[in-house]
């Protein structure tokens, strides 16, 4: 990586973890060690936020989605791939760095934050599309191989991939109920990726693990059809159905403005449209993330 790029993932609070991985901490993990919440994962799947790994084995992305917090707008080069073990080694080392600190806060809870420093619980999501990493479904097996939980989100346009992969829980990004929508939303950099993105929907509804879609809707932009998005569903047969409202955060504010961002109210409405278009049922809602869990028989399985 170039020394401007370094420079910039540390500005944002990205570790690195060996050539092409890295490593943040999520908001929610510093307030859960301060006794101040937990994130939503906690609440619809059990999740303990403070030992949670937030990461990615690539930084490199072939969609330049609109609502995308990254970091990295820049192209980030090409290295050779590092063996699993390897980001495996690193990213726990990286969040040791990261999470080191914390216990020196006041409203530190100390026994959180020893927990802390023993993770359970990895999410590969961080910034960047997983499936690019060529040994992505090694790279699961160790951390599983650890006792950890692995969350897998993907933009579905590698589905040999998705076949391939057996996460904990594998997320698909669902950010379009059509190809017009998806080329103006999501900005794939090769016109057969929405071809790809049906392909490993209709994948995901074969897979053995806990499934689920999640729909980031922007105001004005793909906060519509819900009946189409209802047909997606259908091909995919997820276990959860996550609708969330896009946050406007990070380096998304350059390209959206504030009011992009649907209230909770909008999204409730939306979900019960889906609802109505779908054999899903209501489940579970947050409102401080904007976010509504639908799932087939209306109940939530913790982890």
């Amino acid at each position: 990586m170039s020394h401007e790029i370094q420079e910039l993932l540390k500005k944002h609070g990205y570790q690195r973890a060996g050539r092409h991985s890295a490593v943040k901490t999520c908001l929610w993990l510093k307030r859960s060690i301060n006794n101040k919440g937990q994130c939503y994962k906690s609440q619809f799947y059990g999740i303990t936020s403070h030992r949670c790994i937030q990461m990615t084995p690539t930084l490199q992305c072939n969609q330049r989605c609109l609502h995308c917090w990254r970091a990295i707008d820049a192209t980030i080069p090409k290295t050779p791939w590092d063996p699993p073990e390897v980001i495996v080694d690193e990213t726990l080392r990286a969040q040791q760095r990261l999470t080191s600190g914390y216990g020196g806060s006041d409203q530190a809870n100390k026994k959180l934050w020893e927990e802390s420093k023993n993770p359970l619980h990895v999410a590969i999501s961080l910034a960047g599309e997983p499936t690019l990493y060529p040994y992505l479904s090694e790279l699961i097996n160790i951390f599983h191989k650890k006792g950890m939980t692995t969350f897998v989100v993907s933009n579905g346009t590698h589905p040999e991939v998705i076949r391939e992969i057996n996460p904990t829980q594998l997320y698909l990004s669902l950010t379009a109920p059509d190809r017009e929508t998806y080329q103006q939303t999501c900005k794939p950099e090769r016109e057969e990726m929405w071809e790809d993105l049906l392909k490993s929907l209709k994948i995901l509804s074969g897979k053995k693990g806990r499934t689920t879609i999640r729909i980031t809707l922007i105001e004005g932009l793909n906060d519509t059809k819900p009946e189409e998005y209802a047909k997606l569903i259908k091909l995919a047969k997820p276990d959860y159905i996550e609708i969330k409202s896009y946050m406007h955060l990070g380096f998304s504010r350059k390209r959206l403005e504030r009011n992009k961002m649907p209230t909770h109210t909008k999204i409730n409405k939306f979900a019960q449209k889906i609802i109505e278009h779908t054999e899903y049922k209501w489940a579970d809602e947050n409102e401080p993330s904007r976010v509504v869990l639908l799932s087939k028989d209306g109940k939530t399985d913790k982890l």
